[in-house]
């Protein structure tokens, strides 16, 4: 791949991550299509501007919904 390719393929890739960082689902592209570019889906990632002017995109943790514990405690309060 020629240098200008490369570039322009970093370039497009930059841009899914800024849609992806803000919660949008890119245009014309499907939860598959991302896994297949190795890219995380909206909600997995965020965007973090740091004090010298670098931006970063970071992982975060997805709020996984507990399931209520069937436990039930039969000993008599003492």
């Amino acid at each position: 791949m020629c240098m200008a390719c490369e570039e322009a393929e970093l370039y497009y890739r930059w841009q899914l991550l800024e849609q992806i960082a803000k919660g949008e689902m890119p245009a014309g592209l499907s939860e598959d299509d991302l896994r297949a570019m190795q890219l995380p889906l909206p909600g997995e990632i965020a965007r973090f501007e740091e004090p010298d002017g670098t931006i970063s995109f970071r992982r975060v943790a997805r709020a996984t919904k507990s399931k209520p514990s069937s436990f039930v405690c039969d000993s008599p309060d003492e």
